[in-house]
């Protein structure tokens, strides 16, 4: 089926593309921060009742916000590993001041697909 999604470098352009408002990415970098924090915290305190709030936290926030920001389905439904991998992606582009940047390329792209 053409434009199926094959390949994480498929996804991550619809993965930023529904994460496109701000609050939205605010929402999943609070959830994926503190999913890791937790996960540290349960590893070191050695609660290991913690771990169910590493799933528990970032999905709630993340689920949250596409249904109350974004209006769209989260991508874990039908993608639940490349969503966990472009969680983690857009952490570290929000860390490092580049996702804001990256949502438009992904929006020019788009827009303007590139012929083969």
């Amino acid at each position: 089926m053409p434009g199926a999604i094959q390949s994480f470098s498929d996804f991550w352009p619809e993965y930023a593309l529904a994460h496109c408002k701000p609050l939205t990415r605010a929402f999943h970098f609070l959830g994926t921060f503190l999913g890791w924090a937790l996960l540290v915290a349960a590893f070191l305190l050695h609660r290991w009742w913690l771990v169910v709030g590493v799933f528990i936290v970032p999905y709630g926030l993340a689920w949250t916000s596409h249904f109350l920001v974004e209006h769209n389905r989260p991508a874990t439904f039908d993608h639940p590993l490349w969503s966990f991998l472009a969680d983690q992606k857009m952490l570290l582009m929000i860390v490092i001041g580049r996702m804001n940047q990256e949502v438009r390329r992904c929006a020019e792209n788009i827009q303007t697909p590139r012929s083969d």
